[in-house]
């Protein structure tokens, strides 16, 4: 249950547009649920308990956050943390299963051999799966209440001279720019911003699309937009054209009307000059460049891949820089609520301003922690502790639900999509189950208008006689008044039956399993790995197993099955020793990451060692954390 709830605004429905109170509103957008959103809105943000899991560096302001977007601003209004620019990536309600490709690592007893023969030996093929890491499946209503609600909790911690680039597609962007009219104001759109790409063209049906749009907002009329920042340079190859070094190591740049510019600024700069200033000579050539325009040619990342995260969502650190050097200045607090890789933390990072980085998915998490670590920032880790374990992210635990709910069938004649499925009991025969969409937040608190839904309208459309249903719910709004407004209310003969999801899922998570040991000697410990056992992993490799072995047999072709050693070592992404706490808030004293490709990551710094199975610190170690391939994490105290 939430702490409290705060609200968006001082007056939270005085005075704003909520979808269906006005009439261009009325006329353009029609949603089924504009109730409940009034509701939510009215009501305030969910304020839930946050606990801080790990310190990297030292204090600061910078912030890494496990949570959901509205759960998240809840937060930061509480803790009064105002935000200067805003860049979100959310679902794009594409209709797309985004997956992540899982990679088995090197076993490292064969780390040896492999050494000895490094050059002779050939590297084995990488074995990999994947799995899902959300599903951008949405009913079209419930995205967009979903995204105006998140809209509302942004805007409610943006400060007064603050600005939000929203990225989309031609998927939904046109209904969620005129979402962003209501929010923000029409008078408050400053651009949509085309970013143009190259990529493979696979249809010869329609023209192939090749670009997104970014919508580019502020909250009032005193904004940051640095345009001398974002000036058009010209190409590289140009500037080398016209650069030479002269006698003394100085770089000029020769006075030449370059692409067709009309300023000859040779003519304005003394020769002398020239030669003892050539830093501001080449500033004054690019001020020669054409003023920003709104179209972007960016290329992708998978065309540079030294910034590959292997996430599937994943933006180009170029497209970022050129937003964040726009619209903030140093020192300032640059935010992304749907923050996936974390380049929106990496870039603002590296370009002096603060940083808010949060994300439901744990696997966002693992990805800008890690990557963070590699350029040595400072940061803290929290998680929003709304009560429920979403494994790696909320669609796999959606996944899982229909197996962990006994005698649980989907897809049953007669019960809807509104419900999960339905359980076939001896004596009361078919009973329907309802289960909140994790993905959807909006469904997490179970309220009168969703009961009233469930009794007055879902339970009636059945075309079969319940004698009984489930109301599975993760947050309850008042449960005795609930029951009460059930009973007084239900036209019905069909028995309702509450239930906390929350218990089932944590009946149901089991910790992978480490065996090791420590030896002391010459100033360190050593901690060897012994032995790893991950039961959920060994399933999913076994069900990859034996898709892909039926798969080869209607081809007639052999698959040669993932097989992971006793040890089980290969299933291990990171190793983290804490030396400080036993306790609380994990500290990092050192720690490891195998690539891959098997090579090691010592506290962000790549090599090519393989690991041995090792860690080692100069401290006696208090707590160990190891990360699995798939990303789940489990600590141990020595």
């Amino acid at each position: 249950m939430p702490i409290k709830y705060i609200p968006y605004t001082p007056n939270t429905i005085e005075g704003q547009a909520v979808l269906d109170n006005i009439t261009r509103t009325k006329r353009v957008l029609r949603y089924r649920e504009n109730n409940e959103v009034y509701n939510r809105l009215e009501r305030g943000m969910p304020y839930y308990e946050v606990e801080t899991v790990e310190q990297v560096g030292e204090p600061s302001e910078n912030l890494i956050m496990r949570g959901e977007c509205v759960s998240n601003c809840a937060y930061l209004k509480e803790q009064g943390i105002k935000v200067d620019l805003v860049y979100i990536d959310p679902p794009f309600a594409s209709g797309v299963d985004y997956a992540k490709k899982v990679y088995i690592r090197r076993n490292p007893k064969l780390a040896a051999k492999i050494r000895e023969a490094e050059k002779t030996m050939e590297m084995e093929e990488l074995r990999t799966f994947e799995e899902t890491m959300y599903g951008d499946i949405w009913q079209k209503e419930d995205f967009l209440n979903w995204m105006y609600e998140n809209l509302q909790a942004i805007k409610s911690i943006m400060s007064e001279n603050a600005s939000i680039y929203l990225h989309l597609d031609y998927h939904i962007g046109h209904y969620v720019k005129i979402l962003m009219d209501e929010v923000f104001g029409e008078e408050r759109f400053l651009n949509e911003i085309i970013w143009c790409y190259s990529d493979a063209a696979n249809s010869k049906k329609y023209w192939n699309t090749k670009h997104d749009t970014i919508f580019f907002f502020s909250k009032s009329e005193d904004y940051v937009f640095n345009y001398e920042e974002v000036l058009r340079e010209h190409s590289e190859g140009n500037i080398k054209k016209y650069k030479y070094e002269d006698e003394k190591g100085k770089y000029r740049l020769f006075g030449k009307n370059i692409q067709g510019s009309p300023i000859q600024w040779h003519r304005d700069v003394k020769p002398e000059w020239e030669k003892t200033n050539p830093e501001l000579v080449y500033r004054h050539y690019l001020k020669a460049g054409s003023l920003p325009l709104d179209w972007w040619t960016i290329n992708p990342v998978n065309q540079a891949a030294h910034e590959k995260q292997d996430y599937s969502t994943q933006k180009p650190e170029e497209l970022l820089e050129r937003i964040i050097k726009a619209s903030s200045n140093k020192g300032m607090v640059v935010a992304d609520f749907f923050g996936g890789s974390g380049v929106t933390a990496k870039v603002a990072n590296e370009l002096g301003r603060k940083f808010i980085h949060c994300d439901v998915g744990i696997n966002s998490i693992q990805t800008v922690r890690d990557r963070l670590v590699a350029e040595k920032a400072s940061f803290t880790i929290k998680e929003v502790k709304d009560g429920v374990n979403l494994f790696r992210n909320p669609q796999q635990t959606m996944d899982k639900l229909a197996t962990l709910i006994t005698g649980l069938q989907t897809k049953v004649e007669g019960v809807s999509n509104f419900w999960l499925g339905a359980i076939n009991d001896s004596k009361l025969g078919t009973v329907p189950v309802y289960v909140p969409d994790l993905i959807d937040s909006q469904q997490k608190l179970l309220d009168i208008p969703t009961i009233n839904r469930i009794i007055n309208q879902e339970i009636q459309n059945l075309s079969i006689n319940a004698k009984k249903v489930i109301v599975y719910y993760i947050d309850i709004d008042d449960e005795k008044e609930l029951k009460k407004f059930i009973k007084e209310n239900n036209a019905t003969t069909t028995d309702v039956e509450l239930k906390d999801l929350k218990n089932l899922l944590h009946e149901t998570v089991v910790d992978d399993e480490l065996e090791f040991s420590i030896t002391e000697g010459k100033g360190e410990y050593t901690v060897s790995i012994d032995k790893f056992t991950s039961d959920r992993l060994q399933q999913k490799i076994n069900e990859f197993n034996e898709k892909r072995n039926l798969q080869a047999i209607n081809k007639g072709k052999k698959f040669e099955p993932i097989n992971i050693s006793e040890e089980g070592l290969e299933l291990i992404e990171l190793i983290s020793l804490d030396c400080k706490n036993s306790e609380g808030e994990w500290f990092s004293s050192t720690e490891i990451k195998i690539d891959k490709l098997g090579y090691v990551i010592y506290d962000g710094e790549k090599s090519k060692d393989f690991w041995n199975g090792k860690i080692t610190s100069k401290e006696k170690p208090l707590r160990i954390k190891v990360r699995n391939i798939s990303g789940d994490e489990s600590v141990v105290v020595i």
